[in-house]
Formats: C-alpha cells, structure tokens, sequence
C-alpha cells in the first residue's frame, strides 16, 4: 500500500477534484451524475490517506464562482453534501478523522450550516487525520479576509509585529501546515483561485484522469511521482 517510506511522504496533500461535469457529458448522463460517482472517489481518497498517515487532506469541492452554475446543479450538490456528511461521520468518528470547512460557511443554507457545524463539533478532538473540505472557496477571498481581520486586531492593539507567520493565523487554514503536494484532475493546467497563499512552494502534478475515475491506484501513482521529487525551497541544487 505504500509508496515509500514513511518520511517521503506529503504531510498536507490539496486536491482539484475536477472534471466531474466533462465525465457525465462523455457517457450522455446529466453532469450531477458525475458528482454523485465523485463522492465514490473521495471516499477512496480519504481513506487511503487515512491508511498512509498523512495528516492534512484539503479537498477543493465547491469555489466561490460554482453559485453561477444552473439552479438545479447547484442545489442537487447541496443535497449531495448533506447527505455525504451524515454517511461518512460515523467513519470520521471510527477512524479519528477531523472535519473542516474552510470557505464562507454563510453562503450555505442553515440546515446545511448546522449539519456542517455539529460535524465538526464532534470531531474535533481527532487528530489521525485533518479533513479540509473547501466550499464556497475563494483564494483571493480568503487573503482578503485574512487582511480585513488582521487590521481590525492592529487597531485594537492585540496585534503588535506583522509577519508570515502571524499573518498566516488569519487564512482559512489558520496553523494547518502549507501543502507539500497538489493533485488536479481533468488535466487543466491551473490553480482555480485556490489556496494561492499556501502554495509558494507547493509541488504540482496534474492528470488527465476526470475526479469521477480518480481512485486510490491513480492517487498512490501521484504521490509516487512526489516521492521521487526534490523539494529545495528556492535553494540550489547541491553539487558534489
């Protein structure tokens, strides 16, 4: 089941899950059936992440934009998340896994709202695995927030020294370590607003697999490839 060892693997893997709609048009289905299928894959993703130990998966579900997409999709994706929620809390509570929402929780309906509030209330003390679901995301949106936040607390006098590190404690992901490793789906070569702060560093490896396809095979194939990198932060290459 292991790509490799232990020590060269991502501690935070961010993942486009993309191409659901393309998937359904390809077979002559409506695109939300490729959204129900996608569910299949994360369910797989998660779980193998479980199994290997990484500790942070960010999954980018639903963007700020998706709300423009026709009333009948977007809605049909409510219900799927209401119902994934309380299908898999019971294996989040099994195998110690933390739910997150990072995004604008109040874009959401309140039943979806309350139902994604006491999901998190009630694993939050798990530590095996942090669940980052990103919906209603926006990176841009949230660099913003973070701004806005940081200036009210400079004005109150809590905030004395501004640098990367206290600036990064107002983000979505607030202490959630920078991802190591993207993975996007569908083969489009850009980030999608998405997590543009974290990702300075951030390893990238795009496949042309649609998300609705992307099971643990092609996941453990991905994060080989990550194995296999060398990661130097700016720093040049050694040379012997």
């Amino acid at each position: 089941m292991r790509p490799y060892d232990n020590e060269k693997l991502p501690r935070h893997v961010a993942i486009i899950m993309d191409g659901n709609g393309r998937w359904a048009q390809a077979r002559n289905l409506p695109r939300v059936e490729g959204h129900i299928v996608g569910i299949e894959s994360v369910r797989d993703v998660v779980s193998a992440t479980r199994e290997l130990g990484i500790p942070y998966l960010t999954l980018y579900a639903f963007s700020k934009e998706n709300w423009v997409r026709p009333r009948d999709e977007v809605r049909k994706l409510m219900e799927l998340l209401g119902i994934y929620l309380d299908k898999e809390l019971p294996l989040m509570l099994e195998k110690d896994i933390r739910f997150n929402m990072i995004g604008e929780m109040k874009d959401f309906p309140k039943k979806l709202q309350e139902k994604m509030h006491s999901v998190m209330r009630k694993t939050a003390r798990h530590k095996s695995l942090t669940l980052n679901l990103a919906l209603s995301y926006s990176g841009r949106q949230e660099i913003l927030h973070a701004i806005i936040s940081l200036f009210e607390d400079v004005k109150k006098g809590s905030i004395k020294k501004i640098n990367e590190h206290v600036f990064k404690k107002y983000l979505y992901t607030g202490t959630t370590p920078d991802p190591d490793f993207l993975i996007r789906t569908s083969g489009e070569m850009r980030l999608s607003n998405f997590l543009l702060w974290q990702m300075a560093y951030t390893e990238i490896f795009v496949t042309k697999v649609f998300w609705p396809d992307f099971r643990r095979k092609h996941y453990i194939s991905a994060l080989r490839e990550f194995c296999k990198r060398e990661r130097r932060f700016g720093r040049v290459e050694d040379i012997d």
